[in-house]
């Protein structure tokens, strides 16, 4: 499980070192191969253990490709994918594509998502959270039925 927001600056090739504490984990149980694409909501990226990537990659198969919201998803989710595999040193490539559609310079946000990592331009994070919490001080937002049984 992947939680909490790690300050990362990205090498000169693209890429990234994933912190320590996650390094063994993935090569446990992925041998390091991660899978990055584009958030399609948001403007991130998201970076994926391969069996997690493989879980989407299912879900994806099963929407219509003559259904064009669903081929849009396939497009985009698939279209970016990217795989890699980390280095001995813990590093992993993002692509050029890939760091351009979250506009991704040198330092970026590596978020924890419990199965995944969300990565962020530094700048777009700190503003996203702001608004995040503005949002939840002013309680101006329709609770889903999940959230509204959801306490801390």
């Amino acid at each position: 499980m992947f939680r909490g927001a790690n300050a990362i600056n990205l090498d000169s090739k693209g890429r990234l070192t994933i912190p320590t504490r996650y390094r063994q984990s993935l090569l446990d149980d992925c041998q390091g191969q991660l899978v990055c694409t584009i958030d399609t909501s948001q403007n991130c990226l998201l970076l994926y253990p391969l069996p997690e990537w493989e879980e989407i990659e299912l879900k994806l198969s099963k929407l219509s490709s003559t259904n064009p919201q669903e081929r849009r998803l396939q497009r985009l989710l698939l279209g970016y994918a990217m795989e890699g595999e980390m280095d001995k040193s813990g590093r992993i490539l993002i692509a050029p594509t890939l760091r351009q559609h979250a506009v991704l310079d040198k330092q970026i946000m590596l978020v924890g998502q419990l199965n995944k990592f969300e990565i962020w331009d530094t700048d777009v994070w700190n503003r996203q959270i702001a608004e995040d919490i503005e949002t939840e001080k002013q309680g101006q937002f329709e609770l889903t039925e999940r959230l509204q049984d959801f306490s801390l």
